[in-house]
C-alpha cells in the first residue's frame, strides 16, 4: 500500500513540473497547450489514485 501512496505523489510532482514548463513556454512564445494537457492528466491521475486507494483500504478494513 505504501508504494501506491508514493506513486500517487509522483503524479502530483509531474503535474507541477509540467505546469512550470508550460509557463516557461508561454514566456518564450512557444506552443504550451501540450504541457498543460499533460499536467491536467497527471493531476487527474493523482486524485484518481488517491480515491481508489481509499476505496481499497475501506474494503480491506471491512473484510477484516
Amino acid at each position: 500500500m505504501t508504494i501506491i501512496k508514493i506513486i500517487s505523489y509522483f503524479y502530483l510532482a509531474f503535474a507541477i513540473l509540467f505546469i512550470y514548463l508550460g509557463i516557461e513556454q508561454i514566456i518564450n512564445g512557444e506552443k504550451f497547450w501540450m504541457s498543460f494537457l499533460i499536467a491536467a492528466i497527471a493531476a487527474f491521475m493523482f486524485f484518481f489514485r488517491r480515491k481508489n486507494l481509499k476505496k481499497m483500504q475501506d474494503h480491506q478494513n471491512r473484510k477484516n
